[in-house]
């Protein structure tokens, strides 16, 4: 208030003041005042712009007050505020002087009571269930005996120990443990990613993919177990491709992954006896089996026996069988000998028939008329034509393919040459050869920063040098734009084309 324009008028009492003289010291009275405070109401109005700030109301019913979650509180809240939530606000007023309103910079937000927490629960429900989530018919079959389970839970709690030694018990399989918070503001994220990765695993890898999995977490209140309520863990349950059994809490809390998941458990301890069998049951039955099988066998082969015996005394004598086959034997082994020489006789006319129409000067007149025709042949054939053909399609060849050669050797070297001149032009166009004329690549946070703004709002930067990178420390929040001094460019700056 100790800035004024200028001293009153002659008569007047009251002080002149800037709009924003006064508007700093409504703010200077009201952030003084209120600089600490708990306001409880209903949620109105939230905004989630890109900026990842979070604008709300606060409401009730006779009046509104404006609210504004920075970016850095809005991530670490366990609960998101949604609208029609009561919830309980910490924070402290401040005023906005570019609309000449107050507002509250919101520090926590938390439900008002088990109620408002029920009612979000509740909603959120509803609009997944809406859109098929928790259909039956989305459930995959859990695997008989699964070779490998992968379990989704706290590496230094009880819960772990438990499924471990109920396996143990029951029938011990390989377990890959994925470590996540069970609770507060890492729980949601990292339940996600975990569910996430398991999936993404490749099958016969170095890192075998689960054929099962287990979210797990002991009891607590709903406070306790809202991690495992928040939308980003139920739609990666109901997603996974690896069937998923659901072990949150004791048999009297429910949680929304439990609806989504393939099989829910009443108990950790439980989730792990639906994953696999008794292996002891499983040996008894198969010793109950594999007597049963030695019993049937020994039946099968008794009833054969007997009923082999019984077709064994129908049968006639081996001697009787025989005594016909043997006497036709006989009577034929008496005849052959007469058949033989008939066949000999009969083949030896025929022979003397073929031999007499076969006469030495019918085949001396055959072989001469034969030798003239070829005489004829060779006659025709004129062998200096055909080596003098050959050699003119050889020398035909010969220049073929020395055409062949040189064709293709010009090609090689045009493309070699085209190659080189690729890659020189690579090389002057890359970013490295322009780091060598003098440049730098100015990065922030992994991405190339060409703003100040951009600057100022990276944690940390890296310079590219041509010789090698210099990582600086943290950047100031908001640094001041200076006018640029004229500078002198460096002489033979080059081009970078």
């Amino acid at each position: 208030m100790s800035d004024l324009i200028d001293d009153p008028s002659p008569g007047e009492n009251a002080p002149e003041f800037s709009v924003s003289d006064l508007s700093g010291a409504i703010k200077r009275v009201i952030e003084g005042e209120f600089s600490f405070v708990r306001v409880k109401g209903e949620v109105g109005r939230v905004s989630r712009p890109r900026s990842g700030h979070l604008y709300l109301d606060l409401k009730d019913d006779r009046a509104v007050l404006a609210g504004v979650i920075w970016k850095g509180v809005a991530g670490r809240l366990t609960v998101q505020p949604e609208e029609g939530m009561e919830v309980v606000a910490t924070g402290r007023l401040t005023t906005f002087a570019g609309q000449s309103r107050y507002q509250m910079i919101i520090e926590d937000i938390k439900p008002a009571g088990v109620g408002a927490l029920m009612a979000m629960l509740e909603k959120r429900r509803a609009q997944l269930a809406g859109e098929g989530l928790f259909a039956p018919e989305r459930k995959k079959p859990l695997p008989y005996l699964p070779e490998v389970i992968g379990v989704v839970t706290s590496p230094s709690g009880a819960v772990i120990r438990d499924i471990l030694h109920r396996l143990r018990d029951r029938f011990p399989r390989k377990v890959l443990i994925w470590p996540v918070a069970v609770q507060g503001e890492k729980c949601a994220p990292e339940v996600t990613r975990a569910i996430e990765g398991f999936n993404k695993l490749s099958p016969g890898g170095a890192l075998p993919r689960p054929d099962l999995l287990i979210v797990a977490r002991g009891g607590g209140s709903i406070e306790d177990l809202w991690g495992f309520n928040e939308e980003s863990v139920v739609r990666a349950a109901a997603a996974s491709e690896i069937p998923l059994i659901s072990a949150v809490g004791h048999e009297t809390d429910t949680t929304l992954i439990d609806h989504a998941a393939d099989q829910r458990a009443p108990t950790p301890t439980a989730a792990a006896e639906m994953a696999v069998p008794v292996r002891l049951d499983l040996l008894g039955w198969l010793d109950a089996q594999g007597g049963r099988l030695l019993q049937a066998l020994s039946g099968q082969v008794t009833s054969r026996r007997q009923r082999l015996s019984d077709l064994t005394r129908a049968l006639p004598r081996a001697e009787t069988l025989v005594e016909g086959p043997r006497q036709r034997l006989d009577a034929l082994s008496e005849k052959l000998p007469n058949a033989l020489r008939a066949t000999i006789q009969l083949r030896r006319v025929a022979l003397s028939e073929a031999a007499g129409a076969l006469r030495p000067a019918t085949l001396r007149e055959r072989v001469q008329n034969r030798r003239t025709a070829l005489s004829s042949l060779a006659a025709r054939l004129n062998t200096n034509a055909l080596r003098r053909d050959l050699s003119q399609r050889h020398r035909d060849l010969s220049h073929l393919s020395q055409r062949l050669s040189d064709a293709g050797t010009r090609q090689v070297r045009a493309w070699r040459d085209g190659l080189i001149a690729q890659d020189r032009l690579r090389e002057t166009l890359g970013y490295k050869a322009t780091l060598k004329r003098g440049y730098a690549v100015v990065r922030g946070d992994g991405d190339v920063v060409t703003t100040t703004d951009a600057a100022a709002q990276a944690k940390a930067l890296e310079i590219e040098f041509a010789d090698g990178r210099l990582e600086l420390g943290d950047t100031p929040a908001a640094p001041v734009k200076k006018p640029a001094k004229p500078k002198t460019p460096p002489p033979e700056q080059g081009n970078l084309f």
